[in-house]
């Protein structure tokens, strides 16, 4: 079996109590490994999917009967869109443990093949009043969604409409669920409406799980230029600043021993065959800004 690379630092003690107890199943050295692979997984999820999918494999492969390893592999086959695939992992997970938690995902799954009837009737099931605040929430949304994919745009808005929306308490799910709510105001025209749910998802979204801020801004005319690329932004900034030694600054008074334009001799007064003294040459100063990245 192909084995993938694990920094010395993943011990596989961080992964979660429960997946812990589960992987007691298996014998020490097994369950190690598995646990290790398992970080992986979580690591590079929402960073490089892909990754994450090939650890996911690695797991699958030492303890397929284990349920956390199961459900490991389906969240990384759903991160990279192979809804099918992650569909049959869920399903085992389920079958194993007899919870419900997954219902909105694998109804999404649905989605994901292009089958949004299916994920509906996954809506009105009894397994949804099994699912927690959090999983009913993540259902209508899923719902929506399905809604929208048959061009039922009406419906979908009427779907997100509930107690969770109206309500004041910002909760995990609060942010993304009155942004689908403005999207779904947007798709069909209600822009005023749109963009008062936008700010408040803007509002809710204090971890950046959704671009509310910029479809705000896109809906208010606002246009971001950046000023710097990446590469700039780590180049210090000079700047050349050229001082003539012989200007008098508001800073550096005129000493006092120096002649005035009163007492500054007369041309007679000069020797005729002797060169007006050379000014200094004047100085170069290097002002560093450097610029915080």
């Amino acid at each position: 079996m192909k084995r993938l690379p694990i920094p010395d630092e993943v011990t596989g003690d961080e992964i979660d109590k429960d997946v812990r107890q589960e992987l007691q199943s298996l014998p020490k050295t097994l369950a190690e490994d598995v646990a290790r692979n398992l970080v992986m997984v979580a690591r590079l999820i929402d960073e490089d999917p892909e990754g994450a999918y090939g650890y996911s494999r690695v797991a699958l492969r030492l303890a397929s009967r284990v349920a956390a390893v199961r459900e490991a592999a389906g969240f990384a086959a759903y991160a990279t869109q192979k809804y099918s695939e992650a569909l049959a992992e869920f399903r085992a997970a389920r079958r194993m443990t007899g919870n419900t938690e997954l219902w909105p995902v694998m109804a999404d799954c649905e989605r994901g093949l292009g089958r949004p009837e299916k994920a509906l009737d996954m809506a009105g099931a009894p397994e949804v009043q099994k699912l927690d605040k959090a999983g009913q929430v993540e259902m209508r949304l899923v719902a929506a969604g399905a809604r929208r994919d048959m061009d039922q745009l009406d419906a979908a808005i009427v779907t997100l409409q509930s107690p969770e929306l109206a309500s004041n308490s910002i909760q995990p799910w609060t942010a993304r669920l009155r942004y689908a709510y403005a999207d779904a105001l947007l798709a069909v025209g209600r822009e005023g409406e749109a963009r008062e749910w936008f700010a408040k998802a803007v509002e809710a979204d204090r971890d950046g799980s959704t671009d509310a801020s910029d479809r705000l801004a896109e809906l208010d005319g606002v246009e971001f230029v950046d000023a710097m690329d990446e590469d700039d932004a780590e180049t210090e900034t000079v700047v050349t600043v050229v001082v003539d030694e012989n200007t008098t600054t508001d800073d550096e008074p005129a000493a006092e021993d120096e002649a005035t334009d009163e007492d500054e001799p007369t041309g007679e007064d000069e020797p005729a065959d002797e060169e007006a003294p050379k000014a200094d040459e004047p100085k170069i100063v290097q002002i560093k800004d450097t610029t915080e990245d």
